[in-house]
């Protein structure tokens, strides 16, 4: 199936580990240019460039610094002329990490603020950044990477889940706002827990839970998850958009 994506100019955010590597792996292998951005890991960033092939830009990007939507655009032009498709995947994990411990109200303001702004703000910012040339050519493709916790609940992801649930809620106004100016479509995309090969001590503390739900009796790994993100940004989906689709095995 072509999917229409030769040519095309794609930002994954959150690139270099997780999710993002397969998504960026997985627009690469259909003949796109992939933007590959990255907060920490600017070494794995660079080394997927280089496994994927083809045309590609590592780019540094991070969601607390209000000019890094505004310059990661600029610099995509600059290397492309043009922005299609962006996948919002960097995420800021605040007070759901792991080790966090603290009954809601006990998380400090500082922190349960910071990642309802990171998440919220850095990929609203960076959307507004792309659409223009989106709007430009009457064509492009927002895909924003959420969480099941959004929808499910998950003790400790009160303030996570808050903030992907925001980007529910945006992104069904945006698929309006866009599509009357042409072929231009919003949606998100809902994983639940998924191995990745970073993950490995959380799936092995949690997956046997997380499986039991899901009516295939596993969890999705990262390239599954990547392959419905991909065809959602693809020229292949022309009528799904304001959506918000789990991506879980069914749990």
């Amino acid at each position: 199936m072509d999917l229409g994506l030769t040519g095309r100019t794609v930002v994954v955010t959150g690139a270099s580990g997780g999710i993002g590597r397969e998504i960026a792996r997985g627009f690469a292998a259909e003949g796109a240019d992939v933007v590959l951005t990255y907060h920490h890991s600017q070494a794995g960033a660079e080394r997927l460039a280089k496994e994927i092939g083809g045309r590609s830009l590592v780019a540094p990007y991070d969601l607390d610094d209000d000019e890094a939507a505004r310059t990661l655009a600029e610099t995509v032009i600059e290397w492309s002329g043009r922005i299609d498709v962006l996948v919002n995947n960097a995420v800021h994990w605040g007070a759901t990490e792991p080790d966090a411990g603290l009954a809601f109200e006990a998380v400090s303001d500082e922190r349960w603020q910071k990642t309802i702004r990171a998440n919220v703000e850095g990929a609203l910012q960076l959307s507004r950044a792309v659409v223009p040339s989106m709007r430009k050519r009457g064509w492009g493709r927002l895909v924003h990477i959420s969480s099941g916790i959004a929808v499910d609940g998950m003790a400790g992801g009160e303030y996570y889940g808050a903030a992907k649930a925001a980007l529910h809620g945006f992104s069904r106004s945006a698929a309006f706002g866009l599509g009357k100016d042409g072929d231009i479509l919003s949606n998100v995309v809902m994983p639940g827990l998924t191995r990745t090969e970073t993950n490995g001590a959380i799936v092995e503390q949690a997956g046997g839970h997380y499986s039991a739900l899901a009516p295939i009796g596993r969890l999705l790994d990262a390239a599954e998850v990547a392959g419905a993100v991909v065809y959602l940004g693809s020229a292949a989906n022309t009528g799904i958009t304001g959506q918000a689709v789990k991506v879980t095995g069914g749990a």
